[in-house]
């Protein structure tokens, strides 16, 4: 399952370049963007047909079979998600019915937890984490490569926590996520051929929070390394959309605070720029991860220092950057 997702996607990206060619599709450079020249969007469609066509079936078929509500919502859900974010790649759409759409989403794969067990009071904060899961993850596909690669890091993690927890097919799940990513990443990785679009940042947002949600359910300790693997996308979003609020901007408007642009604004390549989030996540988050699952008593202390050290990195090397910019006499405030 794992080498037919690799296989779809590589073919329908490569589809999706000369369609949105064909249609126009293209993200122009700006001062809101970090890149230089035009290039077409919508690659993320491969992810998502890659996607449905084998997660459902190894979260069904395999091992450990997940309950048809919970597969059924989870396929309807990232429908929903990616049929919102195709129509507004071609079509911008306003704020309000696309947040709502992702709402509904989240709502559903959490109504699935519920009728399987999971307390009613859960429900609140799953579909704000499930929201938020959405938007961060769109937020930060914003250079090339940056958002693939933490995707295939984080769903192959999560697939090897699953697999340590005796749950083949959440493992498989995870790791057709994996596969369709990396087909995608082949035409995404600098210079990009394709960006994702919103039709796969936000299903990539969705999936990630559903496969992180359900390892939960397996094991409460399993949260915790799940959510290591994720800190560096948590913690750059959730401090540049703090830091934006505290500073009294408007924090729902497109900007180029995250500390990613700041890096390519500093004089980073793509490149450069998405080794450092790759460095973080193979010597600080993946160790990390490891260690809170081989220790479970743990796993709370390492989650919390992970973000500490996190928030840590964050706050020095967007001070570097903005040293940096401002020595180059470039300084744009956003």
């Amino acid at each position: 399952m794992v080498l037919a997702s690799l296989v779809i996607s590589l073919a329908v990206v490569r589809g999706a370049i000369a369609y949105a060619h064909h249609r126009g599709m293209m993200d122009l450079p700006g001062q809101r963007r970090s890149h230089t020249i035009p290039t077409p969007r919508g690659g993320g469609i491969g992810i998502v047909v890659a996607v449905l066509a084998t997660l459902p079936a190894a979260l069904a078929l395999l091992p450990g079979a997940w309950p048809t509500p919970v597969v059924a919502a989870l396929a309807v859900a990232t429908v929903s998600v990616a049929a919102v974010g195709w129509w507004d790649d071609h079509h911008p759409l306003p704020v309000l019915p696309r947040f709502a759409i992702q709402l509904l989403s989240a709502l559903l794969v959490a109504a699935a937890f519920v009728a399987g067990g999971m307390s009613l009071w859960w429900l609140p904060l799953m579909v704000l984490a499930g929201a938020w899961s959405i938007n961060l993850h769109n937020f930060m596909d914003g250079i090339d490569g940056l958002l693939a690669q933490q995707v295939i890091f984080v769903s192959a993690g999560l697939a090897l926590l699953a697999w340590g927890a005796v749950q083949p097919a959440l493992a498989g799940a995870a790791a057709c996520l994996a596969g369709a990513a990396l087909g995608f990443w082949y035409f995404n990785r600098p210079r990009a051929r394709i960006f994702m679009g919103d039709v796969g940042s936000g299903t990539m947002g969705l999936l990630l929070f559903a496969l992180t949600a359900m390892l939960w359910r397996v094991d409460g300790h399993l949260l915790w390394p799940a959510l290591i693997l994720s800190s560096s996308f948590v913690a750059d979003a959730t401090l540049t959309l703090l830091g934006r609020m505290a500073s009294g901007r408007r924090w729902y408007t497109a900007h180029r605070e995250h500390l990613y642009q700041w890096l390519v604004r500093s004089g980073f390549t793509h490149a450069s720029g998405g080794a450092c989030y790759l460095a973080w996540n193979v010597l600080v988050a993946a160790p990390l991860a490891a260690l809170a699952w081989l220790r479970p008593t743990w796993s709370v202390p390492l989650f919390l220092g992970t973000y500490l050290l996190a928030a840590t990195v964050w706050i020095l090397m967007k001070r570097q950057c903005l040293g940096r910019v401002s020595n180059k006499g470039r300084h744009v405030i956003s």
